[in-house]
């Protein structure tokens, strides 16, 4: 039987949580400014790694905040690499900032 997963934005601790069966598994950490949110630490705690569990996290939350109208600065390397690995969600990424990013404009 797979795990139940889900992912909710915890916003009292601006952070986006991951829980695989109740369990807090991972946390994307932000800040939001009036037009963007700035992911700045992601984290799948060791019990979790290497089950994919980081992947579903971050689309999630960049998911979560695209519906939420925010664009969104990938400062945490996991994110960022989540952004370069999938073009479409680069459009996310405003174009002020994709080159400090190395994203394609």
């Amino acid at each position: 039987m797979a795990p139940a997963l889900t992912v909710s934005n915890n916003s009292t601790l601006d952070r986006f949580e991951l829980r695989v069966d109740g369990n807090l598994a991972g946390i994307a950490e932000y800040q939001d400014t009036a037009a963007e949110r700035a992911f700045v630490h992601t984290e799948i705690y060791p019990r979790y790694e290497g089950q994919g569990y980081g992947r579903k996290l971050v689309q999630s939350a960049l998911d979560t905040t695209r519906a939420e109208g925010y664009g969104i600065l990938p400062l945490c390397p996991m994110v960022q690499h989540f952004v370069e690995s999938r073009p479409e969600y680069v459009a996310l990424v405003p174009h002020w900032a994709r080159e400090r990013f190395d994203l394609p404009r």
